[in-house]
């Protein structure tokens, strides 16, 4: 895919380190000739992400909190001041109380429900309305979901919430979004080794178990996720808008396990 993303520029929010989604998805853009920049929050991230930005030939990192309405404005106002334009956006932020990611979705608390909500879906939307100003020749925002969005996943509890909404916020978007150029797009991987999907409960075994069942045998790796981000973002993917890519090796499309697995 080299040269497919000469030229653009992109902000990615959400790298916390070499193991993360969002770190996979950089890579491959800067791969394919992209200038990136990276938001991190709070002195610790940023000690990890810096090194990790520098590799790529990036010297652009701002402080964000997506709970914090003015750290946001700061954050979009700084870019702004190195860069006139913005020509893609990747959004792979969530959080839940790893407390409440076990036993009952009937027990999530009031006050995990809404930060969870909060941060996993609401965020994309206020990045989207700062990033939105900057997209002059239209553009691509990308964030990332997973299947428990649309079925029960153990341990997965509120955040299969919060993906759902986040689904339903990427079509909408795409819709409010689509007569500027704008397309809007969740990307949508299996089991993955990061430092968020370590706060699931019982992790392992379902990493184990869908590369196992799925029908390439074998989960997504951080390079193919990172093409899937480079197709969208480039002109490859200019008239797909509103979707979520899975990029699982098919265990979505199961109704069982593998026989050989019953």
């Amino acid at each position: 895919m080299g040269g497919w993303m000469e030229g653009k520029r992109g902000l990615i929010m959400g790298v916390a380190n070499e193991r993360s989604i969002a770190w996979g998805i950089a890579k491959a853009m800067a791969e394919a000739g992209a200038e990136l920049a990276f938001t991190y929050q709070g002195e610790a991230f940023g000690k990890r992400v810096e090194p990790l930005a520098r590799s790529l030939g990036s010297d652009i990192m701002v402080d964000a909190d997506v709970t914090d309405e003015a750290s946001l404005d700061t954050a979009f106002a700084a870019l702004g001041e190195r860069w006139d334009r913005l020509d893609f956006l990747v959004h792979a932020i969530a959080y839940s109380d790893k407390a409440e990611l076990g036993g009952r979705f009937l027990n999530t608390s009031r006050d995990n429900f809404l930060n969870s909500l909060d941060i996993s879906c609401y965020s994309l939307i206020e990045a989207t309305r700062r990033a939105e100003p900057m997209m002059t020749a239209g553009g691509t925002i990308l964030t990332l979901t997973y299947q428990g969005s649309n079925r029960v996943v153990p341990n997965y509890n509120v955040m299969g919430v919060a993906k759902a909404a986040l689904e339903a916020t990427v079509r909408y978007l795409a819709n409010d979004l689509g007569p500027q150029g704008i397309r809007v797009n969740a990307i949508s991987p299996g089991p993955m080794k990061t430092l968020a999907g370590a706060a699931i409960g019982g992790a392992r075994k379902t990493f184990r178990h869908a590369a196992e069942n799925a029908p390439l045998r074998s989960n997504a790796t951080l390079e193919a996720v990172g093409g899937t981000a480079v197709y969208l973002a480039s002109e490859a993917g200019a008239y797909t808008t509103g979707e979520v890519l899975r990029v699982d090796g098919g265990y979505h499309i199961l109704g069982m396990p593998q026989g050989e697995n019953i």
